[in-house]
This record gives C-alpha cells, structure tokens and sequence, in this order.
C-alpha cells in the first residue's frame, strides 16, 4: 500500500496490501498477509463479502481474471476441497481438504487435512495427515485403523500418525528461561492432542551476538532426543534419551523440550537459557514421530 495506515481505535489489525484481485490483506504489526472479520474489513471502509470471508477494496470481472485466479489454486485430482478464502494453494492427490483462510499451502497424496488460518505448509506424501502447526512440514502415516492378528486374537486400534519438521527460534538476552516459537513468531509453539506420544529429535544452535559478557562468535550445537506422552487429562510426561553437545566455542546454555501450554491450548517447545548480559540467537530444528490414539490413556 502507498501509505501508511495507522490502527484504528479497539481493533488489532490495519490493512497491510491489496492483491490484483482487489482482496485486502492485513497484519498485526508482526505477521502480515491476515484474513480480517467483517467489524474490522468495514471500518476501514472496505467491503466484506461474507460467502467467502474475504475483505475487498474492489470488485474484479471474473471473467478476464478467471485464469489468473485458478493459477492461485492448482489442483490435480478429484474430490479435493479449497475454500475461496484460500490462496496460493498446490493440491495434488485425492479427497483433500483446506479447511480455509489457508494461505502457501503445498499437499500430496490423499485424505489429507490443512486446518484453518494455517500458513507456509506442506504435507509431503502418505495418507490421512493432519496439519496443525503454522509452518509445519508433515508426511502422512496412513490407515486410522490397524490390525492386527487373526481370529479371536485379532485387534484393531484407531489412531492419527504422522512425522513433521518444524523450525523454531527465539532471542535471549538474560538468564530467563524462554520458550522458542515456530519461525521466531514469538506466539506459535508446537500443538498437541491429549492421548498422544511424539517422539522428538531436536538440533539446538546456540550463537553469541552480544551482550556485556557475551563473545561474538562463540557458539554451542547440541542434539536431544527423547518422548512425551500426553494423557486424557493432558498431564505430560518427558523422558529424554539422549542429549549430546556436538560442538561448541565456550559455554553451552540449556535446553529442554518442555510443557508450553497457554490459555488453555496445550502444547510443547523448546526451551532454553543461558547467563546473564548474554545476548544470544536460538534456532532449533525439531522433527516429532507422533501416534494419537482414539484409546485413552
């Protein structure tokens, strides 16, 4: 946009673009490209069009612009579902859904689910994926129900599974324990559903860039791996297997993996500390193995 747009009195979000297509895009100030609901669209005096959720600055003619929006939404298969209220969207496969305000998405394979207002996602290959994570990068683990056995000793268990890769980073600057978010958005930890075990595998960089007792260019690489299990109650249980210090240039600093639960959306990330007067940049590449089964435990 070529002016700036200041915040109105009582809303979070102010227009940050507007699209070929005239769909205005807003942020919040640190995330941009957001969908908003139709008390903000209209107080900045656009027009909101509630049959697809989308906020309009101007009406286009479909019928010149046609192909330029099916080129936003490429889909190879059958029986795949993308809302209008998507963008930017590559299916392939079958009987896929978006459940809408899903903007850089990427699915291959079938009876994968991209949940809503979920961003600069991709699930890879297999069957039956949930994506759930912003950023998440996830492969299907198949049939929801398994058996096993034969006859009278045969049995059937339903789950959900999949193996993803997030990537999460955060700053310190003092001795705070501190949770990392996923792409250092500073509000997106690692979601998780009760009756599930996530095996993790984490890749933890750890480099000085300042601070009174800091030394820039010193930095420490460590890997963890180890599990959680998330009960019916949503208590959770870590056991670390292994936590190895690859390689460091002077101090080490801490991480774990750790409960993250805010406002009541239970989930997990990394945390990490380090000293005071250290001013440190955090990256941690996570890969979980996850089961969630529809038998509690």
């Amino acid at each position: 946009m070529s002016k700036t747009i200041q915040t109105k009195k009582g809303l979070v979000l102010k227009p940050d673009g507007v699209s070929n297509l005239g769909n205005v895009t807003f942020t919040d100030g640190t995330l941009t490209g957001l969908f908003a609901d139709q008390k903000t669209c209209e107080a900045y005096g656009y027009k909101y069009n509630l049959a697809t959720g989308t906020c309009s600055a101007f009406t286009t003619n479909f019928n010149i612009v046609g192909s330029v929006t099916e080129r936003n939404k490429i889909n190879l298969g059958t029986n795949n579902e993308i809302p209008a209220n998507t963008q930017n969207n590559f299916v392939i496969g079958t009987n896929n859904l978006q459940d809408g305000f899903n903007n850089n998405t990427f699915i291959l394979g079938n009876e994968h689910e991209i949940e809503a207002k979920i961003k600069n996602a991709s699930i890879l290959g297999g069957s039956r994926a949930t994506v759930n994570r912003q950023s998440e990068v996830a492969i299907g683990g198949g049939q929801r129900t398994v058996t096993g056995g034969s006859g009278e000793s045969s049995a059937s268990f339903n789950s959900k599974r999949k193996t993803s890769t997030l990537e999460l980073s955060c700053v310190t600057i003092d001795n705070t324990a501190t949770n990392m978010t996923i792409q250092g958005d500073g509000e997106s930890f690692i979601n998780v559903e009760n009756n599930s075990i996530i095996g993790y595998d984490i890749y933890i960089t750890r480099l000085e860039l300042g601070g009174s007792s800091g030394v820039v260019g010193n930095y420490s690489y460590r890997n963890i791996r180890g599990a959680v299990k998330i009960d019916n109650s949503g208590t959770m249980s870590f056991v670390v297997g292994f936590s190895r210090n690859i390689a460091k240039i002077g101090q080490n600093g801490t991480c774990i993996m750790a409960d993250s639960t805010t406002g009541g959306v239970p989930s997990i990330s990394v945390n990490v500390q380090d000293r005071n007067n250290v001013h440190n940049l955090w990256s941690a590449s996570v890969t979980l193995h996850e089961v969630i089964s529809e038998t509690t435990f």
